[in-house]
């Protein structure tokens, strides 16, 4: 992997970085030669004027699955005319430290039903975003606190 392409390959370790910036609720995210900016939405307290958290995690969902159906179609040699992913979810009301779904509704165009469904499962069954989030995996966390300047 180059030190621009921050994607993982099977048993490597990928890390980012996200720090706050002196604007409450702004934050500074770090990937590779990549860095963009990240807000708490205006209803927690942030500007609300950047992509969120929420919406990062529906847009990896959105890459990953039509990265996946590209790399299937090239191998299978199939010219997908128009390929795009709606990906939303609902925040749970009796639990609003979850998401009470997460849907992905993928519009492919210039191929038949049968072709889809194989380019879909190709996303499906390759996805480490999405597969972690239907199955579940281990999540750790820990803390380290920097000396005052």
């Amino acid at each position: 992997m180059s030190a621009d392409s921050p994607a993982a390959a099977v048993g490597e370790t990928l890390s980012i970085r996200s720090a706050a910036t002196p604007r409450a609720g702004r934050f500074l995210i770090s990937a590779g030669r990549n860095h963009f900016v990240s807000d708490a939405r205006a209803s927690s307290g942030g500007p609300g004027e950047a992509i969120n958290a929420g919406e990062l995690l529906l847009s990896s969902l959105g890459s990953c699955g039509l990265a996946l159906i590209q790399k299937k179609a090239a191998a299978l040699g199939v010219a997908v005319a128009h390929a795009e992913a709606d990906v939303s979810f609902r925040r749970d009301v009796s639990d609003p430290t979850r998401y009470e779904y997460i849907r992905i509704a993928v519009t492919l165009g210039g191929i038949d039903d049968a072709t889809a469904a194989e380019l879909v499962l190709a996303f499906t069954s390759a996805c480490p975003i999405y597969n972690t989030l239907r199955r579940g995996g281990p999540i750790e966390i820990g803390w380290t606190l920097s000396s005052p300047n």
